[in-house]
């Protein structure tokens, strides 16, 4: 029995609804993982270049069954199938975060006990280093460092989760609702959507400031700040709130009907708008001898061919500086990882959003053809690139780090060797090298650790305390008024923060002009190809685009980010850590 009109409107609705917060849901989730990469890479110890495998995984898990379940996903319970892959998404959160609960307390690197008297003494001659020794039982719970292995999986497992909610929802929302509605119904879903990256965000940004392991350990006893490049945040604790919404948002489609009668047609005979079931075997049969000769016509079209290769460079670009943002703002100008995704979240993020609706509002406006598209696709290409173009030259000097960027003497002397960390000034005191455990000097110079700095004594505890009588400091040209240095880097100078409100500005409107472009572009791919090849092309695009466009920048931009690594972080069994300092010039 076909279900009343009211009914099947009432069904209608409760889908449009769920779908808009399943955009909003999934959208959160993927820039919450955007916005505490750096947060990851501290907590694991690891490089940029295995952050960038992680974060690729989402598209990797995509790409495994995204033929499966746009192909079959019509001949079953679409709705369903929505929710299904909602939880997966869920459980795949959750098992990101899991790691947090059995890895044991976050112990950041310092360079002295603060439980012996030598944390009084940081310079002692002919120091012993029995008190650096880790157990072995300590060592092999280190090693848990590998349990990025989990959120590798984890963001698998989003990615498979993720595949049915667009082809799926989409499909159902068209074969239901009048056709010149269905504009109408996916500009709210993803309005909606929009407002997922800009919460995921801002409670990146948040939950950066809160010490990982928050209500498991005395917050006194701690050291480091949340802008010290040793400091983890609650990444694990966004990972769970964002599960759970999937978790809600998965709930009402396990209670929608399989298909509902056509928008204004609920009074005449219901019919099921979905495709007869097939096999595999006669799809073969069927489709194969057309496919090949198909793709040839596609990739022979040349307007085709060039979208595909434009839309690759610049999901490249996009894909890898959304990814690392944050850390480049955090080296080049010295800000937090907070305050860099906070930005990001309420200015960037913004700005593409009224770029979309920018685009395609011109578009209607002036009645545009296909070369007027292209024209306003190109023309925001350009625009975006200059903009691009002008911030490379809005920089800030590296920060000045005795023995890495600058002598001991305070001159500009950029070094990748950790030997130049020792000088006459330091050579009789013993410092490991290894160690990265910042101190500032009066003076504004960093040093990598008290001892290297040449401190004699200490007083105070925690946060507070001070180093004395600091032999390095009198060695620089750079004039202090006493010789003592208090804990982390130095900030950087102003003229920085001036610096960087243009480069934001500059960002901002980069980012609009960008995404002006990206309705002309894609109406310029659409009419550009056959009606017969329509769908043929939008799935080789996404297949094409996801591939080379969304797996291979993470991992490339990540390697190349650790070739500029100045010092590598120490991991507590001796490995190589996460880095501590780039050189800020090679990085941009």
């Amino acid at each position: 029995v076909p279900p009343s009109p009211h009914k099947s409107f009432m069904a209608f609705v409760l889908f449009l609804v769920s779908l808009a917060f399943v955009y909003f849901a999934k959208a959160f989730c993927g820039a919450y993982l955007k916005s505490s990469i750096t947060q990851i890479e501290r907590r694991f110890d690891i490089p940029s270049s295995l952050i960038g495998v992680i974060d690729g995984s989402f598209e990797m898990g995509n790409l495994l069954v995204i033929a499966f379940v746009s192909y079959f996903g019509a001949k079953l319970h679409r709705p369903r199938l929505i929710g299904i892959g909602c939880l997966i998404m869920a459980i795949g959160s959750f098992l990101i975060a899991m790691p947090h609960f059995f890895q044991g307390p976050y112990k950041y690197e310092t360079s002295m006990s603060h439980n012996t008297q030598d944390s009084r003494r940081p310079c002692i001659k002919y120091r012993s280093f029995t008190i650096y020794v880790i157990f072995h039982s300590a060592c092999e719970e280190a090693a848990g460092s590998s349990m990025w292995v989990y959120v590798f999986l984890g963001n698998v497992l989003r990615g498979i989760g993720e595949t049915p909610i667009m082809p799926l929802g989409v499909s159902y929302l068209d074969d239901f609702s009048k056709q010149e509605n269905t504009p109408f119904y996916l500009a709210c879903i993803h309005t909606v959507g929009i407002l997922g990256p800009m919460v995921g965000f801002m409670m990146g940004s948040y939950l950066a400031k809160i010490y990982v392991d928050i209500g498991f350990v005395n917050l006194e006893s701690i050291t480091i700040t949340y802008k010290d490049s040793r400091w983890v945040g609650a990444w694990w604790l966004g990972f769970i709130v964002s599960g759970t919404v999937i978790l809600l948002s998965s709930i009402p489609f396990f209670f929608l009907p399989k298909s509902l009668p056509k928008q204004g047609e609920e009074d005449s005979n219901h019919t099921n708008t979905e495709l007869a079931t097939i096999t595999i075997f006669s799809f073969v049969v069927v489709y194969a001898p057309d496919f090949i000769p198909s793709i040839k016509r596609l990739f022979k079209n040349s307007i085709y061919s060039m979208m595909i290769l434009t839309n690759l460079v610049s999901v490249n670009s996009f894909i890898g500086m959304i990814t690392f943002k944050p850390k480049f703002m955090e080296q080049t100008f010295g800000q937090s990882a907070s305050k860099a995704i906070f930005l990001i979240g309420i200015m960037n993020l913004p700005a593409v959003a009224l770029g979309i609706i920018t685009g395609g509002f011109v578009l209607k406006r002036f009645k545009l053809s296909i070369v007027g598209a292209a024209r306003v696709a190109m023309a925001a290409s350009i625009g975006s690139f200059c903009m691009l173009g002008i911030q490379n030259f809005l920089h800030c000097d590296n920060a000045e780090v005795a023995g890495l960027t600058v002598s001991y003497k305070g001159y500009p002397e950029l070094s990748y060797n950790q030997q130049s960390l020792l000088s006459e000034c330091n050579m009789g005191c013993s410092c490991s090298l290894k160690h990265w455990d910042p101190v500032c000097a009066y003076n504004g110079m960093t040093y990598a650790s008290p001892c290297l700095a040449g401190c004699q004594t200490s007083s105070g505890t925690g946060r507070t305390m001070v180093f004395h009588n600091c032999t390095c400091i009198s060695d620089s040209v750079m004039k202090a008024t006493n010789m003592s240095a208090v804990l982390g880097q130095c900030p950087r100078k102003g003229e920085c923060d001036s610096k960087f409100k243009i480069y934001m500005a500059l960002s901002v409107v980069g980012s609009f002009m960008s995404a002006c472009g990206g309705t002309p572009g894609y109406i310029v791919l659409l009419r550009s190809i056959q009606p017969d090849l329509k769908s043929l092309a939008l799935g080789m695009q996404t297949l094409i685009v996801r591939t080379l466009g969304g797996i291979p920048p993470p991992i490339y931009f990540g390697a190349l980010i650790d070739l500029t690594c100045l010092k590598w972080g120490t991991k507590q069994c001796g490995g190589r850590g996460a880095c501590r300092i780039y050189d800020a010039n090679a990085f941009r």
